[in-house]
């Protein structure tokens, strides 16, 4: 309506489908022209080729010959700027989180410690996030009401009897059985449900001193079961009955990590466990009461995973090694290990330890 404002009385009074169509002033009756038509004739197009660039002809040998890109990257090296001085390198040491020069997180690509990734989600992952681990909270959940005084801790230190001289000034001394002191249990709450951290298989097979064969189908078993390629591990004492020499090769481990190890769990759960005949399960006395479980597979257990199972005649039968499975959780105790486990689906049987 603004436009229309400017226009003179006479020219308001025509319709607007008389004002938008434009008159031909060189043709007596304005026909109908097409876009393809004005195109070719705009000047402004003159200077595009009309020829297709699939009729050009075909280079010579020669003009190949002297066609060479990576010759002339090479050349202008010389001439850009030194990539060291003007490029960003990441710190190599973190000198702390008050230093002016900070390391970029660990998902930037420039960081150091950068892994891509990850490129899939496993099923047994996604349920832990989704379901599992609400649930642990909600079983583990210990209401205390407030006000209530904390729980005096028992000393986990030994004192000295001060029967000697020496004693006085001297650091407590460590519990009774055990240079090591375990880890005190921890209440369950959102900052430290208990996850899977690490899984280690490891393969023990002593005929690998006298026939290196069976080493070979061991490392190839495991390397099939976690995608990984062990390492080869070696006798650390000697035993004259069994015929073993310090220092030996005699086995193979590997550990793997975030969804690897979920993925090998998984398996484990829904496909190699229920197969296994009159399987009672796991027993629970395992663990070291830090949150580490371990259980293993007879020979004929492993043939059960379908990576060994789809190729079963690669391997021979009678050389084919049982092997241990080491679970690390982030748990603190092996009871809080046991619970994440058990909503997994791995049943346990037997006496229990805490």
């Amino acid at each position: 309506m603004a436009g229309l404002r400017g226009v003179s009385q006479s020219a308001r009074s025509l319709p607007l489908s008389q004002l938008s169509r434009p008159a031909c002033p060189s043709y007596p009756a304005c026909s109908r022209r097409s876009a393809s038509t004005q195109a070719t004739e705009s000047p402004a197009l003159h200077d595009l080729e009309t020829d297709s660039t699939l009729g050009a002809p075909q280079l010579s040998p020669d003009e190949k010959r002297q066609f060479r890109p990576w010759k002339r990257a090479a050349d202008r090296k010389g001439f850009g700027l030194p990539g060291s001085r003007y490029q960003f390198h990441p710190p190599k040491y973190s000198r702390g989180p008050l230093h002016p020069i900070q390391s970029p997180p660990s998902s930037d690509p420039v960081a150091r410690d950068f892994v891509p990734g990850p490129f899939n989600m496993p099923r047994m992952r996604q349920t832990y996030q989704a379901t599992i681990a609400s649930d642990i909270m909600t079983l583990a959940y210990n209401h205390i009401p407030p006000g209530t005084p904390d729980r005096e801790q028992p000393e986990r230190l030994r004192d000295w009897d001060g029967t000697s001289e020496y004693h006085k000034n001297r650091p407590k001394r460590g519990p009774r059985g055990s240079p090591v002191l375990p880890l005190v249990e921890q209440n369950i709450t959102f900052r430290n449900i208990p996850e899977i951290t690490e899984i280690t298989i490891a393969s023990y097979a002593p005929q690998a001193v006298k026939d290196p064969e069976h080493l070979l189908v061991a490392r190839t078993m495991l390397l099939a079961i976690a995608g990984t390629t062990p390492d080869i591990t070696r006798t650390k004492s000697s035993v004259v009955q069994w015929g073993i020499i310090e220092g030996q090769r005699a086995g193979v481990k590997t550990t793997i990590y975030g969804n690897a190890a979920y993925e090998f769990l998984d398996r484990c759960i829904h496909l190699v466990f229920p197969r296994i005949k009159d399987w009672k399960g796991i027993r629970a006395t395992t663990g070291d009461s830090s949150g580490n479980l371990a259980f293993g597979f007879a020979p004929e257990e492993v043939a059960l995973f379908p990576e060994i199972e789809v190729n079963y005649d690669m391997y021979p039968s009678k050389m084919i090694p049982g092997c241990r499975v080491f679970v690390k959780t982030s748990a603190t105790s092996d009871r809080q290990a046991r619970l994440l486990l058990q909503t997994m689906g791995v049943p346990f049987y037997g006496e229990v330890r805490n």
